[in-house]
């Protein structure tokens, strides 16, 4: 893979600013920690001695007109004001709960992020950067009328929404992160432009109880909406497994302008939050993959968000440098050394040993769907429910073989 001497990552200190306090398991830290690994790893462009070909952008925030159009006015006006005044709990808009808690300057912090990914929408629309990244973008689950699950805003969706208004016909969304990405799938359910399709633990036993495979767009965009709900304990081989069962032929027949991606890594097996069991070097091979579709299929046109994951120092920042790397089209061998400078900050700042590699050990292998299922399994079953229902919409044929 050559390197992309026009990739781009979305990101200035200020957005660290969305910060719902200590405590609170979406800790900013984790994005201070990747972006200071993506240096010393030598990925970004710009900085002093450095062979990085990564461009560091820095957004502006969004207008309310443009949050507006994913939105409502009310929503804006209530982050608005408890921003302003950030006491009490506005239940109808989602606000001072225990998932989305007030702080000060929120309708600013959350106005940034979604400057930032539509920044990076913007950057490959025009075709100023072929890959762009915003890590701390991936507020997926905010909706419409209210914030929900750590998300005050819906950034993927103001983005998509942009580029729909820039004329875009065809814009495909991939969500990965273990937690179902119902905000993106909610604004376009019934928009036959958007495919959205999530891979996530099944709803029957984490947030936010959602995305089932029968679940599959509005009347006049059946088929738009994927879900591929699985269970509790999968690892690398079985999400790998439903990846490539699902999200390739999906993609080849819908033909998508431009690949959007959202990379929450709290799939991981040390992720506090949820029960997939996978490694670094899974979420690595699903990023690789990502990448080579955006490539066979969009001319390269890839926006990249982050997302969930909250092992803040072991999981996150490994696994989002190894992103920024594919997305700066320079994969980081899983073998390197985390830099001895970044774990030493960790430990000053944090108190915590860091990670000494950029690998958890393990290969990331899986069976192919062509070899044929085992209905025995729980994981062939919720593939095999997902392709059932979904692929004859697409004129896909679901079997197997």
């Amino acid at each position: 893979m050559p390197g992309c001497t026009n990739a781009s990552v979305i990101f200035d200190p200020s957005l660290t600013g969305y910060d719902f306090g200590p405590g609170h398991p979406m800790s900013p830290v984790r994005v201070d920690l990747t972006m200071r690994l993506a240096a010393e790893l030598d990925l970004l462009a710009g900085l002093p001695g450095a062979k990085g070909t990564l461009r560091q952008v820095a957004p502006s925030k969004a207008g309310e007109d443009l949050i507006a159009t994913v939105h409502t006015p009310e929503l804006i006006e209530a982050v608005t004001r408890m921003g302003l005044d950030p006491t009490g709990v506005d239940p109808v808009h989602g606000l001072g709960t225990d998932d989305n808690p007030a702080f000060r300057g929120m309708h600013q912090a959350g106005a940034h992020v979604v400057g930032a990914t539509v920044e990076a929408m913007r950057q490959v629309w025009t075709g100023e950067s072929l890959h762009s990244a915003n890590i701390m973008g991936g507020l997926h689950h905010a909706m419409p009328d209210h914030a929900s699950g750590f998300c005050i805003y819906n950034d993927v969706a103001v983005g998509i929404q942009w580029l729909l208004d820039q004329g875009a016909k065809k814009v495909a969304y991939v969500d990965v992160d273990v937690h179902h990405g119902d905000g993106v799938e909610k604004a376009f359910w019934n928009d036959p432009r958007v495919l959205t399709i999530s891979l996530h633990e099944t709803g029957q036993v984490l947030f936010p109880g959602t995305g089932n495979a029968a679940d599959l767009g509005g009347p006049e965009a059946k088929g738009s909406a994927v879900n591929v709900a699985l269970p509790p304990g999968t690892s690398d081989a079985g999400w790998l497994r439903a990846f490539h069962a699902v999200v390739p032929p999906l993609l080849r027949e819908w033909q998508p302008e431009i690949l959007v991606t959202q990379h929450g890594c709290d799939t991981h097996m040390e992720d506090p939050l949820a029960h997939l069991m996978l490694s670094v070097d899974g979420q690595r091979a699903s990023y690789l993959a990502l990448h080579d579709l955006a490539h066979e299929l969009t001319g390269g046109k890839w926006v990249a968000t982050g997302g969930g994951g909250y092992e803040v120092v072991g999981v996150v920042p490994r696994a989002w440098a190894h992103l920024l790397s594919i997305v700066a089209g320079d994969p980081i061998s899983p073998q390197t050394m985390t830099p001895g400078g970044w774990r030493e900050h960790v430990q000053i700042s944090l108190g915590r040993v860091a990670p000494f590699r950029m690998t958890d050990g393990r290969n990331p292998a899986y069976r192919d769907w062509s070899e044929g299922m085992n209905p025995d399994t729980w994981l062939d079953r919720a593939i095999n429910a997902t392709r059932t229902e979904a692929f004859p919409l697409h004129g896909i044929d679901p079997s197997p073989y």
